[in-house]
């Protein structure tokens, strides 16, 4: 496994922190609130997008 370099806080403070994520691409609306019911129920943290 590689090692995760810890760098120096920027200017401002902030730490950057790798984080990892998956994209899933609905059809419509509905779909995404469906697929986003379903996966916080297995409890997963989740973010909305629309792009």
């Amino acid at each position: 496994m590689a090692e995760t370099l810890k760098a120096a806080p920027a200017k401002n403070g902030y730490q950057y922190r790798e984080q990892f994520g998956i994209v899933v691409v609905c059809k419509d609306e509905n779909h995404q609130q469906e697929v986003f019911n379903t996966l916080k129920q297995q409890g997963l943290k989740l973010k909305v997008v629309k792009v």
